[in-house]
């Protein structure tokens, strides 16, 4: 395996950056679709690094900051509730809902638990029988599959007290809807390295195909951005848009094929809707019959109810590759860290996130 310091050469990147700069000279706009892509393009100066012919901007790579705000406020209801343990990853806790966030409720009693893994809220629900445990279930095809995994198991040793509130969304159907919506402008993609290690990079060939958009499956380390981004500038500029990998010791064309199995096994497509995207077909999961038991909405007969963002927030846009983090007019203003209007401020995926961060 490659030592990760050497894809932080940063002579090699100056470099890279270099040749980039002599190939470009048509005017190109590239979303990054990974909030892990975007915290190392922030981090290491990788647009400064850039030609101005080429534009980065962010995209729907943020598992967290694409749930519409009424998964949130689900999240935070099922927190509220005594008989209830919610259990989630970190970065879910401080997102704010519309009334309040599951932090705030967890400091006033509420029993919400951070959890590194779906098996650690399986391992909850076994050792308290007597409550409910609630996991949210959010992420891309990175995680479902181990979400999936785990249901398998609390049905085969019989354990009834777990639930999920399902949240998962999947690529690469934003991507597609982006594009056609045209709205962003978006003539290439970087294509988000943990998501491919299960779909594929076959999964974006209709990109290229019926779109004319150049794709290029990148690891999380500067120069596999750089390799990506030159990667993507070569396919511009010959006019022949296709999908490269620079991610191979990762991804390969069909993906885990055993991780997919299970995913499908488990869930089916079902269509979803996105924070600043609307409602996309087929780009979310629901569980299959064998296991709809654990459906938290069906168990409690809740449903989600529709809800407006902070209309000072502009997540959404940001989501959608037409504003960038720096000029929302709240950013570093009423929104920061400490006091988010939503999540791409505190998830750690968030493009926002990103640019408090690593930005002097």
């Amino acid at each position: 395996m490659m030592d990760a310091s050497a894809l932080r050469d940063a002579g090699l990147g100056r470099t890279i950056a270099e040749d980039i700069a002599r190939l470009s000279r048509q005017p190109l706009k590239l979303m990054e679709v990974c909030g892990s892509h975007s915290h190392t393009i922030v981090r290491y100066g990788i647009r400064e690094l850039l030609p101005p012919t080429i534009e980065l901007v962010p995209g729907p790579g943020c598992p967290v900051c694409v749930a519409p705000q009424e998964e949130i406020d689900l999240a935070i209801d099922l927190a509220r509730r005594p008989e209830v343990v919610v259990t989630t990853f970190g970065d879910l806790v401080r997102v704010p809902g519309t009334n309040g966030s599951m932090a705030e409720v967890r400091a006033e009693g509420g029993d919400v638990r951070i959890v590194l893994s779906p098996m650690d809220a399986l391992e909850t629900a076994r050792r308290e029988p007597e409550r409910l445990v609630v996991f949210v279930a959010i992420g891309f095809e990175t995680t479902a599959p181990g979400v999936a995994a785990t249901l398998r198991a609390a049905a085969d040793d019989g354990v009834t007290n777990l639930a999920l509130l399902i949240a998962h969304k999947t690529m690469p159907a934003p991507m597609r809807a982006l594009v056609a919506g045209g709205e962003c402008g978006v003539q290439g993609f970087i294509c988000p390295g943990h998501v491919s290690a299960i779909i594929g990079s076959e999964a974006y060939r209709f990109l290229a195909d019926d779109y004319g958009v150049a794709c290029a499956v990148a690891g999380f380390e500067p120069l596999d951005v750089l390799l990506a981004v030159r990667g993507l500038v070569i396919q511009h500029e010959a006019g022949k848009p296709t999908v490269d990998v620079e991610y191979a010791r990762a991804v390969r064309p069909d993906g885990n094929q055993r991780a997919l199995s299970v995913l499908l096994e488990v869930f089916e497509p079902v269509d979803a809707r996105w924070r600043g995207l609307g409602e996309i077909p087929d780009s979310g999961l629901r569980l299959r019959a064998p296991y709809a038991e654990f459906d938290v909405e069906s168990r409690l007969g809740i449903q989600r109810i529709p809800a407006d963002p902070h209309p000072a927030c502009r997540c959404g846009d940001i989501l959608r590759g037409v504003l960038a983090p720096p000029k929302c007019p709240a950013f570093g203003r009423t929104c920061t860290p400490d006091r988010p209007l939503g999540p791409c401020m505190v998830s750690s995926e968030g493009a926002c996130a990103a640019e408090w961060q690593y930005r002097p």
